[in-house]
């Protein structure tokens, strides 16, 4: 998909001088090198590949941005208008591309974004039984506990949820699963990505996505990426009590700071969630740091 939104002369660069399987984060700023985001480390990009020398490096300049947004959008802005709103879209295969401009109000409502000056493509990667060092300590033979996964941006949760949904499927455990992706990335556009018990609900605010999801699909698994608001915890809280098992993720760095993010008193004095998954980036994006029960009590070092 890249091939498709990129300028020529930086594809030709990244297909023949840099691993793709490699990048994480491709960043294009107006007037600015191009930067991208390689496992844990920050280089600029080159004619020649990756440098660390800036004079060496690709200059971004705002006709570039705007051209990669107009292919992104398969030539309508108009059409994902919605999207750019939010400050992103979604290009086909899950490859999210956040935009910094200006934004347009109306009457205290966000109108559109325009004047783009810089663009975020986050490259999606699927890391086949990223999963499996937790899996057994988040399923057992009669359920699958209700499940937050902690990292802080760019450590693999994502990932991690894409995988755990293949495994249950390819493991058999024949439950019906719900993906909200709010944000168009849980499901990368892979044949059979998301396994053969999955049903899916994109583009849709959580609160939205839980209460139709669950009177239309009778989900026994709700999956759903970055809790953040107030509402969606109360989402997520409706979902518990009706039953549905519920596994997500929030940006997060450690136990400590979860406990100190607004908005998330109800689920740690209602135990809402029996297990906390912890990632980082230490060992490359992924590695696990540890799981909790819901007295934040390690049940894995």
């Amino acid at each position: 998909m890249l091939e498709k939104i990129l300028p020529d002369e930086i594809y030709n660069v990244l297909e023949n001088k840099v691993n793709f399987n490699s990048i994480n984060e491709i960043r294009i700023r107006e007037d600015k090198p191009i930067v991208l985001l390689i496992g844990c480390q920050r280089t600029f990009l080159s004619n020649y590949g990756t440098t660390s020398n800036l004079k060496d490096a690709i200059i971004a300049s705002k006709i570039m941005i705007e051209d990669i947004i107009f292919r992104a959008s398969e030539c309508s802005i108009y059409s994902v208008n919605e999207q750019i709103k939010k400050g992103f879209l979604v290009t086909k295969g899950g490859i999210r591309i956040g935009i910094g401009g200006d934004l347009i109000e109306e009457n205290g409502k966000i109108k559109t974004m325009t004047n783009f000056s810089s663009i975020n493509i986050r490259i999606p990667h699927e890391i086949k039984n990223c999963s499996l060092s937790a899996f057994d300590y988040l399923v057992n033979e009669n359920n699958v506990y209700n499940t937050l996964i902690l990292s802080p941006p760019g450590a693999g949760k994502t990932t991690f949820l894409r995988d755990f949904i293949c495994q249950l499927s390819e493991r058999n455990y024949a439950y019906n699963v719900l993906v909200l992706d709010e944000r168009g990335e849980l499901d990368i556009g892979r044949k059979g990505c998301l396994g053969n018990f999955t049903d899916k609900i994109s583009f849709a605010k959580k609160t939205i996505g839980f209460e139709n999801g669950i009177r239309s699909l009778s989900p026994n698994i709700i999956v759903t990426d970055e809790l953040g608001q107030e509402e969606d915890i109360d989402a997520v809280n409706y979902a518990i009590n009706c039953g549905v098992t519920v596994f997500a993720s929030i940006h997060c760095e450690s136990i400590e700071s979860l406990l100190k993010k607004p908005n998330f008193e109800k689920i740690i004095k209602n135990k809402l969630f029996e297990r906390y998954v912890l990632l980082s980036a230490r060992n490359g994006p992924g590695t696990l740091e540890g799981i909790y029960n819901e007295n934040f009590s390690r049940v894995r070092i």
